[in-house]
């Protein structure tokens, strides 16, 4: 049977240098913690220095959102192969605020699902506030 899954979405708060200190934390408080799977989702910007400190700690890094193309001029996109290169393992689709801020809608979210899916990528799909 799969874990309970343990999320912490940061959404666009923490620096980088906040992001590490709040994760070095993180580590101490769930050293022993093992019936449930804790996964962090910082700032992006913040992706590969948590990763850093996370490794071998038992926490898993997901991102907060990606791109449903791969590749190409989508200024400001990432895509679900450059999440998996910063040592990835889950991302967020479907979240209401993107949904209500930036439009994201179903068909969208369906392309990312199977973008993620394809990349290896565990997706933690949102469907309802």
């Amino acid at each position: 049977m799969r874990k309970p899954i343990f999320g912490g979405n940061w959404k666009m708060h923490k620096t980088m240098q906040q992001a590490v200190g709040t994760v070095e934390e993180l580590k101490k408080e769930i050293q022993n913690l093992e019936e449930v799977e804790v996964v962090v989702f910082p700032p992006f910007t913040a992706l590969s220095s948590v990763k850093a400190v996370i490794e071998g700690s038992g926490i898993a890094l997901g991102a907060q959102n990606m791109h449903e193309k791969e590749e190409g001029a989508y200024t400001g996109g990432i895509s679900s192969s450059m999440l998996v290169d910063v040592g990835c393992e889950y991302v967020i689709l479907g979240h209401s605020e993107r949904r209500q801020y930036f439009g994201e809608n179903d068909n969208q979210i369906n392309k990312k699902t199977k973008t993620a899916l394809s990349s290896g990528l565990i997706p933690i799909l949102c469907v309802g506030e």
